[in-house]
């Protein structure tokens, strides 16, 4: 009754009164004075200021992690470092044209893998792939876009490297993945079947090298990255057709991502199509499984609308829920039954089989923000923010308990949530 009278008066002598604070407002008020998002930022940037390798307890630069921290690594180092270990990749390119997952400086090359990618053109490192993944050739791709877009240094793309551009070694990257790694049944790549986005196959000891126990799958995590890098492809080449071509391909990508992955009964991706038979052990319903990475990036690439992001993210934070887990870094749920992954892994939420990773939630976090679900995305960030300042660092992954493990200093981690606090806080810069 006071407000009532209160705001009587104010109007009476010519004064706005609302009794119904805007929420938006409030929201980005309460965001810009979290000092723990600033604190967490601040502790991201200075790791990503120690070198491009993926974190502490690694010495290689990935390029699947560098693709995920490389837009505040830009902010906090000099950029011509950046392009100068983005280069490196591309002098490793293989004469198939394929790409490296990562690489090490040959005195670092430590770890006995007969598997190794090396090039005339830069004899100072030695490359090396987990050949269960397919997302090499489109995180390289997305490096470069974003190094352009935030640079405006379009120079690179004319960087001869061993009489080849950068820019038509992108495009001999995407001519690669359509020889060797396209589907011409479904339309989509391929890869081994692993967890989700992860580089962990079943049936075999050697887990990140396709062999004779490999299971060929197709999932959305893949071709979600592929759209993405056309996307960027499309907007880094001058040549017309083939601008058309990229998004010709792009626009049947993403047509049979919906047509094939897509279950709109469920409102869910289906984990994977098999182009062989199934590994999955009898009893266990695979369909069931929920890939909470795969769906970011596909929210990511543009494949669901508003109303099916909306419906993803109550699975997901109902999936934590019965887990669980920290957050909605969970990787998937239900998870694979114990001793279908070899290993550690073998056991459930254990690394990518239900583990907690930052490195993907906070990506979900990003796309949140950009679709317009800013309440729910600063809601969500908070137990990550939580989880980086009790434990004091950004640890690769943790336990559904909380307990965090891997290196203590992930970059990808650092990259990914402080990107997602930028986010935030420029909303919230533009609702205030």
């Amino acid at each position: 009754m006071k407000n009532l009278i209160l705001c009587a008066v104010l109007v009476f002598i010519g004064i706005a009164c609302s009794q119904n604070p805007d929420p938006k407002k409030a929201l980005a008020k309460q965001i810009l004075g979290d000092t723990s998002l600033i604190t967490v930022d601040t502790m991201a940037r200075n790791i990503l200021k120690k070198g491009f390798n993926a974190g502490s307890g690694y010495s290689q630069v990935w390029a699947r992690d560098m693709n995920t921290f490389v837009e505040i690594a830009l902010e906090s180092v000099n950029p011509k470092n950046i392009r100068g270990a983005i280069l490196v990749f591309f002098a490793l390119q293989q004469p198939n044209n394929e790409m490296i997952d990562g690489y090490v400086l040959n005195k670092d090359f430590n770890w006995g893998d007969p598997n190794q990618y090396r090039s005339s053109a830069d004899t100072a490192h030695v490359g090396f792939k987990n050949t269960v993944e397919t997302d090499q050739e489109t995180s390289l791709i997305q490096i470069v876009g974003k190094y352009v877009r935030i640079t405006g240094d379009t120079s690179i793309l004319s960087e001869e490297i061993a009489g080849k551009t950068v820019l038509e070694r992108m495009e001999m990257m995407v001519d690669y993945l359509m020889k060797e790694r396209y589907s011409e049944k479904y339309g989509l790549l391929w890869g081994a079947m692993t967890a989700d986005w992860g580089d962990v196959q079943p049936n075999t000891d050697n887990v990140v090298d396709i062999d004779s126990t490999t299971t060929p799958a197709i999932d959305v995590y893949d071709n979600a990255m592929f759209i993405i890098s056309l996307d960027y492809l499309t907007q880094m080449t001058k040549d017309r057709s083939q601008a058309k071509r990229w998004q010709s391909l792009r626009a049947n990508i993403a047509s049979n991502v919906r047509t094939y992955l897509w279950n709109a009964g469920k409102q869910k991706f289906i984990p994977h199509i098999y182009l062989d038979k199934s590994p999955i052990p009898a009893g266990f319903d695979e369909s069931k499984v929920y890939y909470h990475g795969g769906t970011a990036i596909a929210i990511e690439a543009g494949l669901l609308t508003k109303a099916e992001i909306e419906s993803s993210n109550k699975q997901m934070l109902e999936n934590v829920r019965l887990s669980g887990a920290p957050t909605i870094g969970l990787t998937l749920y239900p998870v694979y039954p114990e001793g279908f992954f070899h290993g550690g892994m073998g056991k459930p939420y254990i690394y990518q089989n239900g583990g907690d990773w930052t490195w993907f939630g906070a990506r979900m976090i990003q796309q949140l923000t950009a679709n317009g679900f800013e309440k729910e995305a600063y809601t969500e960030i908070r137990p990550m923010v939580d989880l980086v300042i009790k434990n004091k660092g950004f640890y690769e992954w943790y336990y559904v308990d909380g307990k965090p493990n891997g290196s203590a200093q992930f970059k990808g981690s650092a990259g990914t949530l402080a990107k997602a606090i930028q986010m935030l806080r420029i909303w919230a810069e533009k609702n205030k």
